[in-house]
């Protein structure tokens, strides 16, 4: 089975200059744990995952760090730089082993510089449940 066929083709992105505090709406009104971060130009850049927001939050002592971070950080000084990609016509067993060896929950789908999509362990463990896989 190939990435296309279990991939999500609707993606969230997020620009880097938005607010955590924007991130974090995204990210639950999405009901995702992680997305791609984009520059001006729709390139992805990074990934930005609750687990990010929650290890910038855990540096922060008082309410008023909190709320800075909040509001004046911008996603891009907490995003994981460099994110892992796979292109659509991988077999679903290479995303496996990458999500694997790499230590993450989703792999962004591109065709040269156009991401496509995504994939996460939520898309491979669904496909196994149900026999598809």
């Amino acid at each position: 089975m190939k990435v296309a066929e279990l991939m999500q083709r609707s993606v969230k992105t997020i620009g880097s200059y938005a607010s955590v505090a924007e991130a974090i709406v995204s990210l639950a009104d999405g009901h995702i744990s992680g997305m791609p971060v984009v520059d001006t130009a729709g390139a992805v850049i990074g990934v930005l995952s609750t687990t990010d927001v929650l290890a910038a939050e855990a540096e922060v002592d008082d309410a008023s760090g909190r709320q800075n971070l909040l509001e004046n950080t911008a996603v891009r000084e907490i995003m994981t730089p460099r994110p892992f990609t796979i292109e659509p016509g991988e077999n679903i067993r290479e995303a496996a082993r990458q999500m694997l060896y790499g230590d993450v929950h989703r792999l962004f789908v591109a065709e040269g510089d156009k991401l496509v999509g995504i994939i996460s362990t939520t898309d491979i463990v669904r496909a196994v449940a149900t026999g598809k896989l």
